[in-house]
């Protein structure tokens, strides 16, 4: 099947790469990240993606579109719907993209990190997928976590330690009871 994969960034598309050649499909990543921030850290992961797509021969189509404000003004006033909206906008892109190059399918590395919300990355790729008509091909990617962090390793990948919106870039830092809004007493 030909397959386009949402690709958020290196070390998460080690594995769903490997496992979906490896099952035959044909397949072509899609960059496309506007929620990273900040700037240096879209770029570092973008050189990230290129390392690694040169050495694993993967085709990528690249949308380096910064829209920083696009991304503010979607969950300005709707932060506890932050996630949500991140990955709406995103997966929508994909599946107009999957749609557009007559692909198959579309799916999202983001089905490969043990830290995102799995549940809500697949409703929201099946909300893209009643939207635009395309389908949303589901695997579980959490299952090579271990390998996939260990071939990272192996290439040399940077390695974030954030999602790469500004929100998780505070929350790895700020106590959670720090995170309360409004004036503190």
């Amino acid at each position: 099947m030909k397959i386009l994969l949402h690709i958020c960034c290196a070390p998460c598309a080690v594995y769903p790469v490997e496992a979906l050649t490896g099952a035959g499909h044909a397949l072509r990543g899609f960059f496309f990240n506007p929620n990273i921030q900040p700037y240096q850290e879209f770029e570092r992961r973008a050189q990230a993606l290129e390392t690694l797509v040169e050495k694993v021969k993967l085709p990528v189509i690249w949308d380096r579109t910064y829209d920083l404000e696009g991304f503010f003004r979607a969950v300005a006033f709707r932060e506890g719907e932050r996630c949500r909206l991140c990955y709406y906008q995103r997966l929508l892109a994909a599946a107009r993209v999957a749609r557009a190059g007559k692909f198959a399918a579309f799916t999202t590395t983001l089905l490969y990190s043990k830290y995102q919300d799995h549940e809500l990355v697949r409703e929201v790729a099946r909300q893209a997928e009643r939207e635009v008509g395309i389908p949303f091909y589901y695997e579980d990617f959490r299952v090579g976590w271990e390998q996939g962090r260990g071939r990272t390793r192996e290439l040399g990948l940077y390695r974030q330690q954030y999602c790469g919106c500004i929100f998780s870039e505070r929350d790895r830092f700020l106590p959670p009871q720090a995170r309360k809004k409004g004036p503190q007493a």
